[in-house]
């Protein structure tokens, strides 16, 4: 399987394997307009055509999934074989409806595949945990101080916005440049640069007022914070009780579905 690199911008103009496609694409100089021109000939063709370019979509995906997998089911005691098909599921599912006129489509996938995997993932800690002997129930421990888990309940709580979320674990986590976030039509860096301080400030607060990140048995709580948010002016604290209270009176603006693209 191949594809023409002469219909996408940095690629080179010849046919292009696909397992070379990936690596292009994986590349630290690859433009993130390339992702969105090569994804959208691809669900396109796997839309129209079905099995053969199906798998390729997936082949594409493998190293974003494949982390997604392994950060949701990592501290996971019992097969993660569910859970994992689930995070595939939601990938599968994105590829018929992900808009692909809507930029970022790379990222839309990846969060899609990571919501299907973390649904599985609450179900499964919500059964009873058997205990020998006897097999007596008790209650699992989730993984609370998990870095992504705070930021998909930031979201459900109001306090993010989905497309603040991707942003800050993108830049933050993933290790991606703020200039390689694909922004929006006449917005500057700068602007960016400030939305994404603004969302980090709030999201300080509700994790330092709230105690969301906070579990002594839990060995990421300790460092969920420091991994997520860097080091803030005094101003941040002033303030607190401002932030606390829109976040407790659901003023944030919930964002439409959105992803974050992952690999490594």
């Amino acid at each position: 399987m191949a594809v023409d690199g002469c219909l996408f911008d940095h690629l080179p103009n010849r046919g292009i394997p696909v397992d070379e496609l990936r690596d292009l694409l994986l590349a630290r100089g690859c433009p993130r307009r390339v992702w969105d021109q090569v994804w959208t000939h691809v669900i396109v063709r796997a839309r129209s055509e079905g099995a053969t370019w199906t798998i390729v979509a997936v082949g594409l995906a493998l190293p974003m999934l494949t982390l997604i997998a392994t950060r949701l089911t990592d501290r996971y005691a019992d097969d993660p074989s569910d859970i994992h098909a689930e995070v595939l599921r939601g990938f599968l599912d994105a590829l018929q409806t992900v808009d692909l006129a809507g930029g970022r489509i790379a990222i839309r996938l990846r969060w899609a595949a990571y919501r299907a995997g973390h649904r599985a993932l609450t179900v499964a800690l919500d059964g009873p945990t058997p205990m020998a002997p006897g097999f007596r129930s008790s209650e699992p421990r989730p993984p609370t101080g998990h870095p992504d888990l705070v930021l998909a309940r930031a979201v459900e709580a109001g306090v993010l916005a989905r497309t603040e979320a991707e942003l800050i674990g993108v830049t933050r986590l993933e290790g991606v440049p703020l200039t390689g976030w694909p922004r929006s039509p006449g917005q500057t860096y700068n602007a960016l640069h400030k939305s994404r301080r603004q969302a980090e400030l709030r999201l300080a607060v509700w994790l330092a007022e709230s105690g969301a990140a906070s579990d002594g048995g839990d060995p990421t709580s300790d460092t969920a914070v420091s991994r997520m948010i860097p080091q803030f002016s005094n101003g941040s604290s002033q303030r607190s009780r401002t932030v606390a209270k829109k976040v407790d009176g659901r003023e944030a603006n919930p964002m439409p579905k959105s992803g974050l693209q992952n690999c490594r």
